[in-house]
């Protein structure tokens, strides 16, 4: 049996994405995204956990990305978690996980 890395989401767009189009026209969409999870607590009262997930798309996905998404969008998103570090100016190792999305979908919301 075999691993498999994949992850899905739906959840809210936190900014606008940011796209970068390479000197090839090939692009790249940097986005995130908040997902809710809505829960009740021992005590009974109502409380939520929001979470910040950071998305990249490639290639046509980033196309897609650039034309149909904004800020707020409600999306669904499927992809495989990648994490990479870097060491940032001070010599501080820095931890980045992020989704590379291999499909999205802009959702409409329900009443």
């Amino acid at each position: 049996m075999s691993a498999i890395n994949r992850v899905q989401l739906t959840g809210n767009l936190g900014n606008n994405p940011e796209i970068k189009t390479f000197e090839n026209g090939g692009k790249l969409a940097k986005f995130s995204m908040a997902t809710k999870e809505e829960y009740t607590t021992r005590s009974g009262e109502k409380a939520a956990d929001t979470q910040w997930h950071y998305v990249t798309a490639w290639g046509k996905i980033a196309e897609q990305v650039e034309s149909e998404l904004k800020k707020g969008s409600f999306v669904s998103i499927e992809g495989r978690l990648v994490t990479r570090n870097y060491t940032d100016k001070n010599g501080q190792k820095k931890y980045i996980t992020e989704i590379i999305a291999n499909d999205v979908v802009l959702n409409q919301k329900s009443a």
